[in-house]
């Protein structure tokens, strides 16, 4: 049986008396990918935000790989090994997609050494094999700011790879793509999916149904219920949640 890497007991945040999580309890299994969905204010973008530690929780705990989290920085976290993609591409718009990868790959994050084309052969040949599974080989060098939405996206996954987390966190990444481009971005997903563990927030039905073999539903900062795609569209629960709501937060 597959060991948690994510636990979550009886999380609560409050800001000013307003619960943004209200008693939430959720857990994820090692090598598992997940998808969260929820209308409008549900709690998702603050879900994500506490595992990272941007957000400390009122109460409750969140334990990545058997240790609570609530001690840590944001950066101490991420350096444990949780990587988030958030939904506006971060990328470096004049540095070419090889570029931005072998920053994210680079041991000490050192600009120059990169730029320089210091990086060590295995660094080489780890940005060869990213540029390749995120299908940008062919543009491997031209500035990021001459790709398009969807191949931007999919750099950024890339760059969060190259850092080698243990959950990667990604935060709706078909916003605004074609359906061509959110194809693809689900078959990188599923590929990654092969060895890393990846929680996603999305909205986007379809693109929940390509991926999603477990999909969570948050309603009012708390689980509503979870199960496959089919279980969870045909839920009267999730039907009236998502009546009279729009899908965009």
């Amino acid at each position: 049986m597959s060991s948690k890497i994510l636990e979550i007991e009886n999380l609560t945040v409050s800001f000013d008396g307003f619960k943004a999580i209200n008693n939430l309890n959720f857990s994820m299994d090692e090598g598992e990918l997940r998808v969260v969905i929820g209308p409008n204010g549900a709690g998702k973008t603050t879900f994500m935000d506490i595992i990272t530690g941007k957000t400390k929780p009122t109460e409750g705990t969140v334990t990545f790989k058997g240790r609570n989290l609530r001690p840590y920085k944001e950066y101490q976290i991420a350096r444990m090994g949780i990587g988030r993609k958030f939904q506006t591409p971060r990328v470096y718009q004049k540095l070419t997609p090889r570029q931005n990868l072998e920053l994210s790959c680079a041991q000490h994050k050192n600009v120059f050494s990169s730029l320089l084309g210091r990086s060590a052969p295995g660094e080489r040949r780890t940005v060869g094999g990213l540029l390749e599974t995120v299908g940008l080989v062919a543009k491997a060098d031209i500035p990021a700011e001459l790709l398009s939405h969807g191949e931007k996206q999919r750099l950024e996954i890339g760059m969060l790879v190259a850092q080698s987390p243990d959950l990667l966190l990604v935060d709706e990444p078909v916003a605004g793509l074609t359906d061509e481009e959110t194809e693809n971005v689900g078959s990188l997903l599923l590929a990654l999916a092969e060895s890393h563990s990846i929680m996603v927030i999305e909205h986007d039905m379809e693109f929940v149904r390509q991926i999603a073999k477990k999909v969570t539903v948050l309603h009012q900062g708390s689980v509503l219920c979870e199960g496959t795609m089919d279980e969870v569209q045909n839920d009267p629960r999730v039907i009236e949640v998502y009546l009279g709501h729009q899908e965009d937060e």
